[in-house]
């Protein structure tokens, strides 16, 4: 259970997801096909969905992308956001096709004009708009008054939109503010908290590739989530955009805020008492048993020291020893089986227990 008290943020609802409010933090994803190509575009939103995605991002650069979004719409398993930049048309192009939330960034759309069109748009629609606000895209004057893009101009643009759209009368908003830099993006969303009661999206964009991304990602939303801010999070990497879905969940339930769609691994890091092949356990328990979607805790350790403490707070449990392991549940030893069949005999344990729970 999370000790974390969550600053509570009015709902919306994209799709049949809830955002804000007392609903889970969501988890989301951007695919990175042509979105023109639908047979691709689909079958990797297939692959979010099993990975344990809840809604899904598209680009939409033509018409042609606007248009396909229908089909994708249709046959996704998770509600669908058009992503816009540039040109107003596509995003009212888009909400005709049925997606269930669109994605602007009004700095870049030009007047306030084309931005009422597709508040309209959306409003005859009933979807929500997600209103995004970036470096690249802040009005000149706030660059000049802040001499560049700082959190404080950022924060103000964000602020700045959100209060011209209210007075459009349109309120079915989420709101992001992403930075490349993890500590920009904390002291934007603390900031714009202060100021809205809308739901925020939290990431840091362009975060690099697997372990660069993962860092960045995780010590700036880690900090943002402690503090009760965020209502849905991505963590953007240079990777197929399954992989993004695993490390999301990896940090909301280190702090406790959702339980994982799989089994929560504890293993330790090893030192001098070691006398079993851990790491080579431990991937080759991670590959068997991914099929898996139950949260289920298994603390894998390489010797009695820790072990069976640990076993106390996992469901299962192994406690390597000299060529074999003890094989505990729920804190109780069931068998003590030699290396060679550790795997083998631990795997049916856990299938087991899977199908009990």
């Amino acid at each position: 259970m999370s000790l974390i008290r969550r600053k509570v943020t009015k709902q919306i609802k994209v799709g049949d997801v809830k955002i804000g409010g007392e609903a889970p933090i969501a988890v989301q994803s951007m695919t990175n096909t042509d979105t023109r190509d639908v047979m691709a575009t689909l079958n990797q939103i297939n692959r979010l969905y099993e990975a344990g995605c809840e809604i899904v991002r598209c680009a939409v650069i033509d018409e042609e992308a606007a248009k396909a979004l229908k089909i994708i719409k249709e046959k996704s398993p998770m509600p669908v956001i058009a992503d816009i930049h540039f040109n107003h048309r596509l995003a009212i192009l888009s909400i005709e096709s049925g997606v269930d939330c669109v994605r602007i960034n009004p700095g870049n759309i030009g007047s306030f004009d084309k931005v009422k069109e597709i508040l309209k748009a959306a409003y005859e629609h009933e979807i929500p708009l997600r209103i995004g606000v970036n470096s690249g895209s802040l009005e000149k004057d706030l660059l000049d008054k802040y001499n560049g893009p700082t959190a404080n101009a950022m924060v103000e643009s964000a602020y700045r939109w959100v209060k011209k759209i209210e007075d459009a009368n349109f309120t079915n908003m989420k709101v992001s503010i992403k930075s490349s830099d993890p500590l920009t993006t904390i002291e934007c969303n603390e900031k714009i908290s202060e100021f809205i009661d809308y739901p925020l999206h939290l990431g840091v964009t362009e975060a690099g590739s697997s372990r660069e991304g993962v860092i960045k990602s995780v010590s700036a939303l880690s900090v943002l989530l402690r503090e009760g801010i965020g209502d849905t999070i991505r963590i953007s990497l240079s990777e197929p955009p399954e992989k993004e879905i695993d490390v999301c969940y990896e940090l909301l339930n280190a702090l406790g805020l959702r339980k994982k769609k799989s089994i929560d691994f504890v293993s330790c890091p090893t030192c001098g008492r070691i006398e079993i092949d851990l790491i080579a356990l431990v991937n080759e328990l991670k590959k068997r048993l991914s099929n898996i979607k139950k949260p289920i805790k298994v603390a894998v350790m390489g010797c009695v020291v820790n072990a069976i403490g640990e076993s106390k707070e996992a469901d299962l449990a192994i406690a390597g020893g000299r060529h074999f392991g003890l094989i505990i549940k729920r804190g109780e030893k069931v068998k003590k089986v030699r290396e060679e069949f550790l795997v083998d005999e631990f795997v049916k344990v856990v299938e087991k227990y899977a199908e009990e729970v």
